[in-house]
């Protein structure tokens, strides 16, 4: 009987070691140790109106204040509400892994950022720990805001600071199971500041912006399991079901199939107003946050863009949704895309 009774020990825990290495294996190891985080300094980011002008600048072009702000949908350009400029919100998109809230970011000492440190502003937009030691969900583009060089980092904080308080209380965000494990072992510290960028000519600048803000993220397709598909990088296709419709990203390689007919001009002129000719942007493209960007900017994107390898994979939302045999996704003109 001793001897049963052993050997339904041991073959219960060699059960549990293999479930356990399983988990290991498909969630992470940060899935049960927690997330990487460095511990927080006491440094702060003084005030100068140069930091404040950088900062308002920033804020309001790369997303910051697009994000976690509440807006009137009813309007094409999709204004902030006023009185609410960086009170939070929760965010629109139906094709989310649960509910995710852009917290408040006002200095706010009840419902927003006003009991939180400079560092931990810093660690939470540039390496993905919330003020409470979370994980931020990956919407919260912490890992391009990595590039983010110091002087642009103290100039957003500051500019932060200076928002009008607004009471403004927020539920946290729920993630599902699994996503709320795998997305732990996404934060990485950062231990070393981090160097102003090369943007001596127009390619480099916008480099810079294109990775700063996360363009490839939604203009890449993806596989099944939500990673982006290799070689197609800018290539379009990626689809995404939002208040404003299901909708799939352009094309923004210099192929046929992309915008090889676009000028400096057209492009700015599309990201300032939301139009290409008669046909209008969907605002699941957040052009009402990147019109902020100035010309110099606009441009040195627009030249980046130029220089991207040509992909053929034609995406036209102005067709109906047909199977893409290049990234398996249901998008306009799919179907008529071949695979080599």
């Amino acid at each position: 009987m001793k001897r049963v009774f052993r050997g339904v020990v041991i073959l219960v825990v060699l059960l549990i070691v293999v479930v356990a290495a399983a988990a290991v294996k498909v969630l992470g190891p940060r899935a049960f140790l927690g997330p990487r985080a460095r511990p927080l300094t006491s440094r702060t980011f003084s005030v100068t109106p140069a930091r404040l002008e950088r900062g308002k600048y920033l804020a309001s072009s790369i997303g910051c204040l697009y994000c976690h702000s509440p807006h009137d949908r009813s309007q094409r350009d999709d204004p902030i509400l006023p009185g609410m400029i960086g009170a939070g919100q929760q965010l629109p998109y139906t094709d989310l892994p649960g509910k995710v809230f852009a917290p408040n970011l006002t200095p706010d000492k009840d419902t927003g950022a006003g009991n939180w440190t400079d560092d931990m502003l810093a660690r939470a937009t540039r390496e993905g720990i919330g003020h409470d030691g979370r994980a931020l969900f990956g919407i919260m583009p912490f890992a391009h805001y990595r590039n983010m060089p110091e002087e642009d980092l103290a100039s957003i904080i500051v500019y932060l600071r200076s928002l009008p308080p607004v009471r403004n209380a927020l539920p946290k965000t729920e993630i599902i199971f699994p996503v709320k494990y795998i997305m732990q072992n996404d934060p990485q510290p950062l231990t070393t500041p981090v160097a102003a960028p090369d943007i001596s000519d127009p390619v480099k600048r916008g480099r810079f912006l294109v990775t700063l803000i996360g363009c490839a993220d939604c203009h890449t397709p993806v596989d099944n399991h939500h990673m982006p598909i290799p070689g197609m990088e800018f290539s379009g296709g990626q689809v995404f079901h939002t208040p404003w419709g299901t909708v799939a990203s352009a094309n923004l390689t210099p192929d046929a199939s992309g915008i090889p007919y676009y000028t400096e001009a057209m492009f700015i002129q599309a990201i300032r107003t939301g139009s290409v000719g008669a046909r209008e942007l969907s605002k699941t493209m957040p052009w009402p946050s990147l019109r902020n960007l100035d010309d110099e900017d606009l441009a040195g994107i627009f030249a980046y863009l130029k220089t991207l390898k040509p992909i053929v994979h034609r995406v036209d939302n102005s067709e109906p949704a047909t199977l893409c045999p290049l990234d398996g996704a249901m998008h306009g003109g799919g179907s008529r895309n071949t695979k080599n």
